[in-house]
């Protein structure tokens, strides 16, 4: 899979077409007016602007500064201001119920100055969310809870979510060369712990390439998340947010992609979602049901 390259190829090339001008101003106005965030933005998705202009998004919890700094993730790094805004929950219910919308995804930057690593904050978004409406399905995509697993998941007990969702990034090679402060096996400890105090509830995991990835190393890290009970698989082509970030080591086409599908699907997860502008959280909603 290591190869130079010099352009993208024309299936990386996306082709706008805004269905809905009218929702993507709504969203970006709902967002704006009460000071809240989402990844789509703050990591530069590829997909915002077909995802906005459906009524979907990916809300971000815990402000906008990550206290991590992956060399491939567009999210402002530093040290935030303050623990967090107190209000963040019933804003972001409010909103999701204004959407009407029946799914909802709720991510977090990374916040290792917090000593539950930010777990009571999703809980408490999770209960606020169904106070509103107790039938609305909720995804979380959760931080490696880095020195505080167990504590974080003695919290979820309080309000469990219908998808747990810990995205391992990448290969355990490249952990240190891509993401730092991160550790591959405590990653993959996460989403095992998690099966195991709660069985029932889907558990789910993402992975980009295009890094510098061989395929043995792609398929060893695709049967470790198997292995540590993870039911929904994402992979994604890996896209260079800006200059200043890792660069693409090469591309994925469209066939390899379904040859990775295929393979992983033979594994035995429950939903293999495989493709060049696949995210953890693109339409989260279609493969739930």
């Amino acid at each position: 899979m290591k190869k130079k390259i010099s352009k993208k190829p024309n299936w990386i090339k996306i082709k706008f077409s805004i269905q809905n001008i009218n929702k993507i101003k709504k969203i970006k106005s709902f967002l704006r007016k009460n000071k809240l965030h989402s990844i789509c933005e703050e990591a530069s998705c590829p997909n915002l602007i077909e995802c906005f202009s459906k009524g979907q998004l990916t809300f971000m919890i815990l402000g906008n500064i990550c206290t991590r700094n992956c060399l491939y993730c567009n999210v402002v790094h530093g040290r935030p201001q303050q623990k967090y805004d107190e209000y963040e929950a019933s804003k972001l219910a409010s909103i999701v119920s204004l959407m009407k919308l029946k799914y909802v995804v709720i991510t977090s930057v990374t916040r290792d100055d917090l000593h539950d690593g930010g777990a009571q904050q999703f809980i408490n978004c999770i209960k606020k969310i169904r106070k509103k409406n107790s039938k609305i399905k909720i995804e979380i995509l959760v931080p490696d809870f880095k020195n505080c697993i167990e504590k974080a998941l003695k919290i979820f007990r309080n309000a469990l979510p219908d998808v747990f969702n810990h995205n391992i990034e990448t290969v355990e090679n490249l952990y240190k060369k891509v993401r730092p402060a991160g550790k591959y096996k405590k990653s993959l400890i996460l989403l095992k712990r998690f099966k195991y105090l709660f069985p029932k509830i889907l558990t789910k995991s993402g992975l980009m390439v295009g890094l510098g990835e061989t395929k043995k190393e792609l398929f060893k890290t695709i049967k470790d998340l198997k292995n540590n009970g993870v039911d929904i698989l994402t992979i994604g082509q890996y896209l260079q947010p800006s200059k200043n970030h890792i660069p693409v080591s090469n591309y994925i086409s469209p066939n390899e992609f379904n040859e990775i599908k295929i393979k992983a699907k033979n594994l035995g997860f429950k939903k293999v979602i495989c493709g060049p502008f696949i995210r953890s959280s693109y339409n989260a909603e279609n493969y739930f049901y």
